[in-house]
């Protein structure tokens, strides 16, 4: 593929979702983070259920979110997510939440290792998934 690769969801936005003024409660930007991070990966055709039946999780290992615009009951909204940063032991997804004017309303990035289930001890995402972390390679950010 050789580009960078984007992948876009529609966010569900729900009442219950929303702060008393109406606004998207802003712990709920982490959920469509993770929503964009697991619809990039099933694009690619890789799973979390694969990775954890072959022995592994891949947990948080630090997120950060920058609030743009508010979000609102009502309002559609988006999330794109593509690969920021993808080094053979760390990956970081990086997002953008957009309304439907395509305005952006949130960004951010999360970063992930890989471990092993049984202990959590780290492993390199390159070793434990060569063929996954190749095709991260190939649709990274430039």
């Amino acid at each position: 593929m050789d580009k960078e690769f984007i992948s876009v969801r529609e966010i569900q936005l729900l009442y219950a979702d929303t702060d008393m003024m109406g606004v998207i409660y802003h712990a709920n930007y982490l959920k469509y983070f993770e929503l964009g991070r697991t619809g990039l990966i099933k694009d690619l055709g890789y799973s979390y259920l694969d990775m954890e039946n072959a022995g592994y999780f891949a947990p948080v290992y630090d997120i950060q979110a920058t609030y743009k615009k508010p979000l609102r009951y009502g309002d559609k909204g988006f999330v794109k997510t593509w690969i920021e940063k993808n080094d053979g032991i760390k990956t970081i997804y990086g997002y953008s939440i957009v309304n439907g004017e395509d305005e952006v309303c949130a960004e951010g990035t999360s970063t992930h290792i890989v471990v092993k289930k049984d202990n959590f001890r780290p492993i390199a995402f390159k070793k434990a998934f060569p063929e996954w972390f190749l095709r991260y390679e190939d649709i990274k950010k430039k």
